[in-house]
């Protein structure tokens, strides 16, 4: 069975779940919030752009530098978790910029992106932007590098996800906004320190087998073949490698969201396979810290936000 429905007009954010219709409540779980215990619409209604990531440091870092890129009252240290009653994820806001946390994996941003998704419906948020910052091995690109995605592709280089639902395998396509990524990459030119590229992105099931890695607990394969199924998969565009884009893409184009994946090359795989920069250097990568990279990807987020009137 396959997917193929596109991004849809009017802004909204599109629920493709009847039984909904008919709950009194929907109770948010994972983000420790409700719609009978919250006041979704006053709290998330002015919602204009999403930023989601892995680390909930690291999406408070992202949260505090917006609130200071759009000129918000206060110093913005002591912004409050949305989610702190529960240690899942963590969320952040930032005037219309919602900055929130997805763990590691596919089935951890799935399950974030089900209950924001529902979030944004139940709010009644409008064209809402939502973009994936966040780390990656890069493939035959320098470390420190940043990939917007284009496509997002499997293991087998295919722009597509594979979602079980009962029995049945469900495809769905992993398009990306085109004009998104053409505006991402507009933005970049304006940050010369750090070399910026477009490319597919590889999505696997986890970091080691998956990602051909030598360095494991498992590991039942050559170096030659891990070379040879890497080059493949440069061969076939592929720049980087991470464990979400599939999902994030295939959620975010069925609900009629404008969706972006832009994110950190922390090495070279043709290179290696263990992460060995310094940690001040990788700290820089993340996000954590505002030298010369100005936050990496987020950075390209706030400016492009700005053309778009993003800050009040």
């Amino acid at each position: 069975m396959t997917e193929t429905t596109g991004y849809s007009g009017g802004g909204l954010v599109h629920i493709k779940n009847p039984h909904l219709d008919s709950m009194e409540e929907d109770v948010l779980y994972h983000l420790d919030l409700g719609t009978k215990t919250h006041n979704l619409p006053a709290m998330f209604g002015d919602i204009k752009f999403v930023c989601v990531g892995g680390s909930p440091n690291r999406m408070r870092a992202f949260a505090q530098f917006m609130h200071k890129q759009l000129g918000l009252a206060g110093d913005g240290e002591d912004l409050a978790d949305i989610c702190a009653g529960t240690d899942r994820y963590a969320m952040y806001r930032a005037g219309p910029v919602l900055s929130i946390s997805h763990g590691m994996g596919i089935p951890s941003i799935s399950i974030m992106l089900h209950e924001l998704i529902k979030l944004l419906h139940h709010a009644k948020c409008r064209d809402v932007t939502i973009i994936r910052i966040g780390t990656s091995g890069g493939l035959g690109i320098e470390a420190g590098s940043v990939v917007i995605t284009d496509t997002a592709v499997d293991s087998s280089f295919k722009p597509r996800f594979e979602q079980v639902v009962l029995d049945d395998v469900v495809v769905r396509s992993t398009e990306l906004d085109k004009d998104l990524v053409e505006e991402l990459l507009a933005c970049s030119k304006e940050i010369p320190d750090f070399p910026t590229l477009v490319g597919h992105t590889m999505c696997t099931y986890d970091f080691y087998e998956g990602q051909g890695r030598l360095d494991g607990a498992l590991c039942s394969f050559s170096s030659e073949k891990k070379l040879q199924y890497l080059k493949r998969a440069y061969n076939a565009g592929v720049r980087n490698i991470e464990m979400e884009s599939t999902a994030f893409a295939a959620l975010c184009r069925l609900c009629g969201l404008k969706a972006a994946v832009v994110c950190v090359a922390l090495l070279d795989r043709l290179e290696g396979d263990q992460i060995r920069a310094p940690r001040e250097v990788l700290r820089e990568y993340h996000g954590w810290t505002m030298p010369h990279r100005q936050r990496v990807a987020g950075s390209q987020a706030a400016r492009c936000g700005g053309r778009k009137g993003l800050s009040r």
